[in-house]
């Protein structure tokens, strides 16, 4: 997969990560898509999250980056969306198998519990890694409701 452009978005929790990311992707020539928060103040992670999974969703860009303290309530708010496989990742390994096997369209970074050196390697992975399809395109299948 040749990744063009990306959405991105965080709470408070994922703030401090935020740039250094984005200033990876944009050296990658990756269009970044920025939907917030822009500071620490406290905010609710569904608000800046949504619009990353519509964006994901919608086709507007190829793959979300989403950040809070813990990661569960983004991919929680991530994973309501039919077309979103969002996956919560705290190794480069798990970021990896998230692509390869569950074709993950969205990486959820736990930023409380990742140092920032481990979500760039995270992303790094996650954007480079495709899916492996064969077997896993099956149960890939199956994920969704509908």
């Amino acid at each position: 997969m040749n990744i063009k452009k990306i959405a991105i978005g965080c709470d408070h929790g994922g703030f401090a990560y935020k740039d250094a990311i984005i200033e990876l992707l944009v050296n990658q020539d990756i269009e970044v898509f920025d939907f917030g928060t822009d500071s620490d103040a406290s905010v609710d992670y569904p608000d800046f999250i949504h619009p990353v999974a519509e964006n994901v969703e919608n086709e507007n860009t190829d793959l979300g980056i989403i950040l809070c303290g813990s990661g569960n309530g983004a991919a929680m708010s991530a994973n309501k969306h039919q077309g979103i496989r969002a996956a919560l990742c705290w190794t480069e390994e798990l970021a990896a198998l998230a692509r390869q096997h569950n074709n993950a369209n969205i990486i959820s970074i736990p930023a409380r519990f990742v140092s920032k050196e481990l979500a760039l390697e995270m992303v790094k992975t996650f954007i480079s890694t495709d899916f492996e399809g064969g077997r896993h395109e099956r149960r890939v299948e199956k994920i969704s409701c509908i």
